[in-house]
């Protein structure tokens, strides 16, 4: 009989989920230390909240433990990477407070727009200030909404046709002809979509390239008296220039339910800002949203210790390991061909065909393919892997089709990738020599021969004398050293791409000193994983 461990609170319905499907429970909140570990040694899978802590030492030596379900949707107090290197599938519950977050946002808007907390906190002291509390309609106003997955559109459904607003979307892996069919006006960027906005409300996960989204510059994009909500990731907003944007009057208001540091520390900005609305992270404090987490993470379990059915993974399912190691270049390759073509591409992606020509034809491609769909899509959403990186991409509107032939060209092996967005079509292609390295020969029409990994830079232009040595002066004058330089031709003075494998990221500066140039038409820059460096998943 399968056994789950309970680790931290699970209501009623859960647990009578686990036992109707013939599984023992342990039940037994709040175990620490060499107790907690004994226990998930013990058990064939085990349900944790934001109470347990399941580290990298706790999943040593993991025992009976295959699965490990979050209530919840974040992952941070797992070491993912540690489950994943013991075969240990890890899963969350997105869309148990789905409902219960979209409607605090919503809630959140209102009271911030009719300024209703500070009302009540008037009446309460004995006041009857009418004149003071002076709100904004939200009919007619214009809602923006930054991230439409699954919270994002319930909460443009909400505003659009509970409220009135007009409501303008931006996602960066959904095409906006997908936002369109959501219900929802297109935006191209966010600096695009912040000018038309009264109202704007974040919904992404808290990446990189999402920490500090709207920062002092963005907020300057918003009209004066726009207001803002963040009931998604702390972090996502700078919380410092917000504040400073309350106390000059750019913004109206804002409303926030999570935040950097948890809970507020004393002399945070937002405790003396005026017209804020603070709640204590209680996006998904509800009766119903706790009752959903509980049947789902039952749920989630009951299905894969009792059928092999795996839903919502965050990891990558276990592999042998000489299978993986057999594969692990050609996966790793794939990832970094992922990764180069989103931060090459112009435009949102639709489609990307795959290649494979020569030996890796024979090869699992599946896994190869799904290890570039992952390189895609990291940048712009959190816990992507090989495991769900196809899904995921699938439902943010992009095609992701396979090709191979067994017969050989320049290379025993090759993968070209010609990635399809709104503006244009991209080709680009790699292989491997021997096990390590990784090179990247074709950009286009062109061959090269670079290093895929660290920091590259790709540049159109004419091929005319002194150009190179002018982009070499550029780098040097800002200290930025090259590492390697390759450039791609077809014809002796026509045009040409090329790529220098740089030791640093170059400052804005240093790009549009290239582009002020105008026999240079265009420079992507592109960051990649250090040689030998693989994610988590690979690990």
């Amino acid at each position: 009989m399968p056994k789950v461990l309970i680790c931290d609170k699970l209501e009623k319905p859960g647990q009578d989920l686990l036992i109707a499907a013939g599984i023992e429970i342990d039940n037994r909140p709040g175990l620490k230390g060499e107790e907690l570990k004994a226990a998930l040694a013990g058990a064939d899978g085990c349900i944790v909240r934001s109470g347990t802590r399941l580290t990298a030492d706790l999943l040593t030596k993991t025992g009976r433990l295959r699965a490990v379900v979050r209530g919840g949707v974040g992952v941070d107090n797992i070491d993912v990477a540690a489950a994943t290197r013991c075969g240990v599938i890890v899963m969350n519950t997105p869309d148990a407070n789905t409902i219960s977050t979209a409607e605090h946002t919503i809630s959140m808007l209102m009271s911030m727009a009719r300024l209703i907390p500070a009302a009540d906190a008037s009446m309460k002291a004995g006041k009857w200030e009418k004149g003071k509390f002076l709100g904004s309609q939200l009919t007619g106003k214009t809602l923006g909404v930054i991230g439409l997955g699954r919270i994002g559109r319930e909460v443009a459904r909400r505003a659009a046709l509970g409220l009135g607003m007009n409501v303008v979307g931006f996602d960066p892996v959904l095409s906006p002809a997908a936002i369109t069919q959501i219900g929802v006006k297109a935006a191209a960027t966010v600096d695009e979509l912040l000018p038309q906005c009264d109202f704007v409300t974040a919904h992404t996960p808290l990446t990189p390239e999402t920490t500090n989204l709207l920062d002092r510059r963005r907020i300057a994009l918003l009209p004066k008296g726009a207001r803002v909500v963040n009931c998604a990731r702390g972090g996502i907003y700078n919380e410092a220039a917000v504040a400073e944007a309350l106390t000059s009057g750019h913004l109206a208001g804002a409303a926030f339910d999570v935040f950097v540091e948890e809970p507020l520390v004393a002399g945070h900005p937002f405790l003396n800002a005026p017209n804020i609305v603070l709640t204590p992270h209680l996006g998904a404090a509800t009766i119903e949203a706790q009752l959903l987490v509980a049947q789902e993470s039952a749920q989630l379990l009951v299905d894969y210790l009792t059928k092999g059915q795996i839903r919502y993974a965050v990891n990558m399912v276990a592999l042998d390991r000489a299978e993986l190691e057999e594969f692990a270049p050609w996966i790793d390759l794939s990832r970094r061909l992922g990764l180069l073509s989103s931060q090459m591409a112009r435009g949102a992606i639709k489609k990307a065909e795959l290649h494979y020509r020569g030996e890796i034809a024979s090869k699992p491609t599946r896994l190869i393919t799904s290890a570039f769909a992952a390189g895609l899509l990291e940048n712009h959403l959190e816990q992507v892997n090989i495991v769900n990186a196809r899904v995921l991409a699938t439902e943010s509107g992009m095609e992701i089709i396979e090709q191979s032939s067994t017969q050989k060209g320049d290379f025993s092996s090759l993968i070209k990738v010609v990635l399809h967005t709104e503006a244009k079509s991209y080709t680009i292609s790699a292989t491997t020599f021997g096990n390590q390295y990784l090179r990247l020969v074709q950009i286009g029409h062109y061959k090269v021969d670079a290093p895929l990994d660290g920091v590259l830079l790709i540049f159109s232009h004419q091929d005319v004398p002194g150009l190179i040595g002018f982009v070499g002066n550029i780098m040097g004058r800002h200290s930025i050293n090259i590492g390697g330089m390759n450039v791609g031709r077809e014809t002796q003075g026509g045009e040409a791409i090329g790529v220098l494998n740089l030791d640093a990221l170059p400052p804005e500066a240093a790009v549009k000193a290239m582009l002020d140039n105008p026999q240079i038409t265009s420079v992507s820059l592109v960051k990649l994983p250090g040689v030998g460096i693989r994610p988590d998943w690979l690990a």
